[in-house]
């Protein structure tokens, strides 16, 4: 008998268990990269809607001040017919009518948050999820269709964002429970740091999409979007598997009280479960998941009596009570997280939103070419969200890590505000340091740090508090993610230094919001005496 192929032992080498686990992996990865795909387009257009058209060829103008100036330099007289703006941005204020869709999005966007949360334990993540997909790709679509059919009117626009800023909190609390349910403790934080790059790479491919499309016809910037995330939606519905017990699977530690092992303490148990299944080779392999579904189950429960904690039904079968709004608060951290990703937001979403107009205006790209640059931030939180990651499961410090990149932060801000029209070369170096810098925190804050604390001792297995306590963190880092681009758009008039202070200041808060627990990493504080055993919600 011929040896089989190397790719084939390969591919036959992993369990049941572990190929719905990288399948889960990888579909909510695409999954929330269409999400983040939909809503980068706006930063693209915005620099299509207030243009001077007369002067494309010789430099890009997006302000009516600037205009002016470069219009007495080139010996031009000044005509407003030479601007090809779309009604109604054409007016001197369209900086605060821009930040206003803006903010329109992100406001809707986290107060949604909070309620979408509750309801995602409450319902179908898979139906949930599809739902808001199908709709978000609607919203999408519908914004660019005001570019088809000569659409002028503000409230239109407003009202779109308003009601794709409602759906789309379908998608956060969603992915990272069913990741969550999937996933234990263990290297979670390198797991979760990969997986979120779905952020980054969702605002890449989002830039260049409209990017292709911003200077001959920005509607298909928000359509061809808006088209893959109703796919993306269908998709959802067909192959999302919410928890490993619907496949007869094993229950992961996430909802087991016991404790976590890592480095060789794992490496010794996968492999004494590698040898015992070799020995029993006879038992099929849906009969080996039910068996260590047993197990594990028989684990939880002697778990179980030896904690003082309330348990709070952790099997399938039990139908777990879902925690409240406040009991989700007494978690300890979750208050402290949560504020520090208001501020750490602020200062992603500002730049999300604004960094393409801001490579417009100081730098002078045209709007191409500044969309294309600004992916280059994205590149950079890849790299931070990972070494976060890998860090903080290191370390076994993950506020620490997020102060320390705080910390690190705000000077570089500093540096990119400070450097005046700088070479491309040093451009793409800040953006890559800046990104990095800036979403490495917020990445780990929204995945490993929510599944750390939805999944914390105090509520006994209980995996139903995973949704709210992750709607919680993201829906308070939601309305800073708000107000960044709103006071960009209200503070960029009075020049592009004095956004790069507020952002300092918010990366400043961000880390004294930290400290606390920081310091009690570091020991400098005494541990917390835990009181926070959680009654039935």
């Amino acid at each position: 008998m011929a040896p089989l192929p190397l790719g084939i032992r390969f591919i036959t080498s992993f369990t049941q268990d572990q190929c719905y686990r990288t399948f889960t992996l990888i579909l909510t990865f695409l999954l929330y990269t269409a999400y983040h795909l939909s809503r980068k387009p706006i930063s693209i257009v915005k620099s299509a809607l207030h243009m001077n058209c007369s002067l494309t060829n010789e430099i890009e103008l997006y302000s009516y001040k600037e205009h002016l100036i470069q219009a007495e330099l080139l010996g031009k007289p000044f005509s407003n017919d030479t601007w090809c703006n779309w009604e109604p941005f054409d007016k001197s204020n369209y900086k605060q009518l821009l930040g206003a869709l803006d903010y329109s999005f992100l406001c809707a966007y986290a107060v949604g948050m909070y309620v979408s949360g509750i309801l995602g334990e409450r319902l179908s993540i898979r139906l949930y999820l599809t739902f808001g997909m199908l709709s978000s790709g609607l919203f999408t679509t519908l914004f660019g269709l005001g570019y088809f059919y000569n659409i002028h009117s503000l409230r239109y626009y407003i009202i779109i964002q308003v009601a794709n800023g409602l759906v789309q909190t379908t998608g956060w609390p969603s992915v990272v429970t069913c990741i969550g349910n999937w996933f234990g403790k263990g290297k979670r934080g390198l797991i979760m740091g990969i997986w979120n790059s779905h952020t980054s790479v969702g605002n890449i491919l989002g830039s260049l999409i409209a990017g292709y499309w911003v200077s001959n016809c920005w509607g298909m910037s928000f359509v061809v979007p808006g088209i893959i995330v109703a796919l993306m939606g269908g998709i959802c519905f067909l192959f999302l598997i919410e928890h490993p017990q619907d496949v007869k699977c094993t229950l992961t530690r996430a909802q087991k009280p016991s404790k976590c092992l890592n480095g060789w303490d794992g490496l010794k148990q996968k492999r004494q479960l590698y040898q015992k299944s070799q020995s029993d080779s006879f038992i099929v392999p849906e009969q080996e998941c039910l068996l260590k579904d047993s197990e594990d189950r028989i684990s939880a429960k002697s778990n179980v009596l030896m904690t003082s904690h309330v348990v709070v039904g952790n099997k399938r079968g039990d139908a777990p009570t879902a925690i409240s709004f406040l009991g989700a608060l007494r978690i300890p951290g979750v208050v402290e997280f949560s504020l520090c990703l208001l501020f750490a937001k602020l200062v992603s979403y500002t730049f999300l939103f604004w960094l393409p107009m801001y490579l417009a205006n100081k730098e002078h790209f045209d709007a191409k070419k500044a969309g294309d640059l600004s992916t280059l931030f994205d590149v950079g939180g890849i790299i931070g969200g990972i070494l976060a990651g890998v860090i903080s499961d290191y370390t076994r410090k993950r506020a620490t890590t997020c102060g320390v990149m705080l910390l690190l932060a705000a000077p570089t801000l500093y540096i990119f505000s400070t450097i005046g029209y700088m070479g491309l070369k040093t451009i793409i170096v800040m953006l890559i340091g800046c990104g990095a810098l800036v979403n490495g925190p917020y990445a780990l804050i929204t995945t490993a740090v929510s599944a750390d604390l939805g999944t914390h001792k105090s509520l006994s297995g209980n995996s139903k508090a995973l949704s709210t306590v992750t709607a919680i963190i993201d829906g308070t880092g939601s309305v800073g993610a708000a107000l960044g681009p709103l006071l960009a758009g209200l503070i960029s008039p009075t020049g592009w230094n004095n956004v790069f202070y507020m952002l300092m200041v918010a990366d400043a808060f961000a880390f004294l919001l930290l400290m606390h627990l920081v310091l009690r990493e570091l020991h400098i504080l005494g541990p917390k005496t835990d009181q926070t055993a959680l009654k039935e919600h």
